[in-house]
């Protein structure tokens, strides 16, 4: 049975709120998943594909980028929560630490096989910690933002990374698909990948998005799909 629970964490003088899901009634180590959410904050989405994630015999923690679980409900919000983050790409990161830190302090989990996921403003923080070189055997990017600051470092990233993505996704748009694929090739990134999805727009794994808060925010069935098998065929293949 799944029992999902709140768990306190901190970053700095920052008190974060993560939903924990896990099978209590399995037994030994599990693997271990992060999930970062989108611009918005973390809400049922992430929550939901937290318990999804544990179904499928993983400990996941949806993690609190923005601290107590706030919640942005608008654009302009979202702006300023995410604009900020990304214009400190190391608050950006130690964020995303404390939330790696917790996850493989948990004494359900096996600190040797950890992964993170992440949607939208969530798909550019898993990718931030593969870059700085978390220990993580994969990450996956659904509709996130490529673009950094701060690239990868020759040998630096880990992680086999997954970037899964709209092809008419605005922030996603093709010059800086290329710009990262450029980067996984001069970072010598020994294992990465990017899929992405024809006649697709950006959010397009949340059944949410109808682009009332965003117009280029549409959700897309088969492609949250065949995202999603991807994503499980690499945990296969890594986390096992």
């Amino acid at each position: 049975m799944i029992q999902p629970r709140d768990v306190d964490y901190r970053c700095d003088e920052l008190n974060l709120r993560g939903y924990l899901a896990i099978d209590e009634n399995a037994v030994g180590k599990r693997p271990g998943v992060l999930v970062f959410h989108e611009g918005l904050g973390l809400g049922e989405f992430a929550m939901e594909r937290a318990r999804r994630l544990a179904g499928l015999g993983y400990v996941a923690l949806a993690a609190d980028m923005f601290g107590d679980r706030r919640q942005a409900v608008n654009l302009q919000e979202v702006s300023a929560l995410v604009g900020g983050l990304r214009a400190e790409p190391e608050k950006l990161r130690a964020r995303g630490r404390a939330a790696l830190e917790t996850l493989a302090a948990l004494p359900q989990v096996d600190p040797r096989r950890l992964a993170a996921i992440g949607f939208c403003f969530g798909g550019s923080v898993v990718l931030e910690l593969a870059r700085e070189g978390a220990d993580l055997k994969a990450i996956v990017s659904f509709h996130g933002v490529l673009a950094t600051k701060m690239p990868a470092q020759p040998g630096r990233v880990r992680a086999s990374v997954l970037v899964c993505t709209g092809v008419d996704d605005p922030l996603a748009p093709p010059d800086q698909v290329a710009d990262f694929e450029n980067e996984m090739r001069t970072g010598e990134v020994k294992d990465w990948q990017v899929i992405s999805y024809g006649n697709t727009l950006h959010g397009f794994t949340n059944p949410a998005a109808d682009g009332s808060i965003m117009r280029a925010a549409l959700y897309n069935e088969q492609a949250d799909r065949r995202s999603w098998a991807s994503m499980r065929s690499l945990f296969d293949e890594v986390l096992t």
